[in-house]
């Protein structure tokens, strides 16, 4: 093989964890991957890989190799698609993890544009709200909303916009049961709650003159998904709580109602991450400038936000 092929070979075998799973995305034997990495490793005259364990695992040198195969990787790619005047025709695929939020109910607001404006870009999404390994994965990048702020970690994180969280409720609901008129009110109502794994328990509800109420969530309904609660919300379930710009489409259609609108139950994050370790094709970059420029105008984020840092999220 020559030096970028054992490289690619390389990557695929760490972040795949193993032999069995590398060999199976390589289309390769298991024997044939084996037979590989001792190649590499004669060549660069280490061990990379420790075979004295019953986990894969890497050695100094393979975690430094590994680094540097990244790197180089990102930009022969990059540089590539640039020869080739990929940056203004971009083509291939994407892998993007997404939350159920941003992956169905926001979906008609940017998938169109996108694919308008990208038509060659493959876009390989995977929904979900469980956390995710982004290397293992081999996501290109994950979108994450998040109430509360990212710890540091190895992931970049960038802030696509901020969103107030509102209560809603169907017109049917409130012509049923009334609107409420203050926060003890609420434990009056069938509530809509979301169980997971960020969920509290409660709801902080924050006025216009930035007085805090709690609110203990015990509902008629409970669901670790988002969409679940929102067409529970849009059948005349109870009241739920989302991020504005989840709810924006249903209240603009009169379809949902805020309840108690002169209160928000705190902000939401949006982020774009990808592992620090690697670079940005075009592809990523311009999915992330796109969704960038999507939410731009309805939040904004906080001046002293950097535009990336080292995070850690539920990915």
């Amino acid at each position: 093989m020559n030096p970028l092929q054992s490289m690619r070979m390389f990557c695929c075998l760490v972040e795949a964890r193993g032999f069995s799973a590398a060999a199976e995305r390589l289309d390769m034997s298991h024997s044939t991957v084996s037979r590989q990495l001792k190649q590499l490793e004669a060549s660069v005259g280490v061990q990379l890989v420790n075979r004295n364990t019953r986990r894969f695992a890497l050695t100094a040198a393979g975690e430094r190799y590994y680094q540097y195969s990244v790197d180089i990787l990102a930009r022969v790619e990059a540089m590539s698609l640039a020869m080739t005047d990929e940056r203004q025709h971009l083509a291939g695929a994407l892998r993007v993890s997404v939350p159920l939020a941003i992956g169905t109910l926001e979906l008609q607001d940017w998938l169109p544009a996108f694919r308008e404006r990208f038509p060659d870009i493959a876009l390989e999404m995977s929904c979900s709200d469980q956390f995710v390994d982004l290397v293992a994965g081999g996501f290109d990048v994950a979108l994450r909303i998040s109430s509360a702020p990212l710890a540091d970690s190895s992931l970049m994180a960038k802030v696509l916009t901020v969103s107030d969280t509102v209560l809603v409720a169907s017109p049917g609901y409130l012509a049923q049961h009334g609107a409420p008129e203050s926060v003890e009110d609420l434990s009056n109502h069938r509530l809509l709650v979301f169980t997971g794994a960020a969920s509290t328990g409660e709801w902080t509800l924050v006025d216009h003159h930035g007085k805090t109420e709690r609110v203990a969530v015990r509902g008629a309904l409970s669901s670790d998904a988002i969409p679940a609660l929102h067409a529970a919300a849009l059948a005349g379930a109870g009241i739920a709580a989302f991020t504005a710009h989840t709810a924006q489409a249903e209240i603009a259609r009169g379809a949902l109602v805020r309840v108690l609108p002169q209160h928000r139950s705190g902000t939401s994050h949006y982020y774009a991450l990808y592992p620090h370790t690697r670079h940005l094709t075009p592809r990523a970059r311009a999915f992330i400038d796109f969704m960038a420029g999507h939410y731009a105008g309805r939040s904004s984020p906080p001046a002293d936000d950097p535009v990336f840092s080292s995070a850690a999220a539920g990915v």
